[in-house]
């Protein structure tokens, strides 16, 4: 247990698994008062030391609710979902989806948390990027891309607009890291390749390193830009991918 986050506020959405789950749990053992959310509540299940609560951030209503509840200094932006295929294959139910949940969601969070942030002086927002998008492309990821690439304009631009006020804004690009998410896009890319194996291989091949990020790891990056230590630092897409991006 630690103290770098000690007296701060910290809600994380899609808090249910993965880096969401990671970083709560990392916050909390760093002295936070974490408000933890997912849009499935089963999913918080297991959760010690914090607080739980269903949050949809696709509805407006949720959100300012959930924002109202936990009145965070740290607001941390983990909703999302991956779609697969190129621009010929991109439906227009999914392209809105994907912009909805992946960008939209961080508008509406943002725009409930700056008020009380602002009011205070302080405020740290994280936004979950990718490497895939903002700096490099993957095949077969258009729309995700797309929108990953959308939320690094999205944290710059809300960065420069508040940096008088004491709040900032960045966003974390990983690589590819180990989730229930990545597993079944593992499994559902095997189905194609005809071996789950070989879609593994290449899933890990594509970070120079030769393995793939944990939760864990992408969380420790994540109680840095809430804690204080990361004071000077705004506006800025962090890259945590293996090399992958170079």
């Amino acid at each position: 247990m630690g103290d770098r986050l000690a007296g701060k506020r910290c809600l994380v959405t899609a808090a249910g698994q993965g880096i969401g789950r990671a970083s709560a749990i990392a916050m909390a053992a760093e002295g936070a008062t974490v408000f933890a959310t997912d849009v499935n509540g089963d999913l918080l299940d297991g959760l010690e030391g914090m607080e739980t609560f269903v949050l949809d951030a696709r509805s407006d209503a949720s959100v300012a609710k959930g924002v109202a509840r936990a009145n965070p200094d740290v607001l941390m932006n983990c909703a999302g979902f991956v779609h697969h295929g190129t621009a010929l294959d991109a439906t227009d139910d999914e392209w809105d989806f994907a912009m909805d949940l992946n960008v939209r969601s961080m508008h509406r969070t943002t725009r409930a948390a700056l008020p009380g942030m602002i009011e205070r002086g302080t405020g740290s927002i994280i936004n979950m990027s990718s490497a895939l998008g903002s700096k490099i492309a993957a095949p077969n990821r258009y729309v995700y891309g797309v929108t990953k690439a959308a939320v690094v304009g999205l944290t710059k631009s809300v960065a420069l607009d508040f940096i008088k006020t004491g709040v900032r804004c960045n966003c974390i690009c990983p690589g590819t890291v180990e989730s229930p998410s990545w597993h079944d896009r593992v499994k559902a890319l095997g189905e194609q390749m005809g071996s789950y194996d070989a879609a593994l291989q290449a899933f890990v091949d594509r970070q120079p390193m030769g393995r793939v990020a944990s939760p864990e790891e992408i969380a420790a990056l994540a109680v840095y830009l809430a804690s204080d230590e990361s004071a000077f630092t705004t506006g800025q897409p962090f890259y945590i991918d293996g090399g992958w991006s170079g």
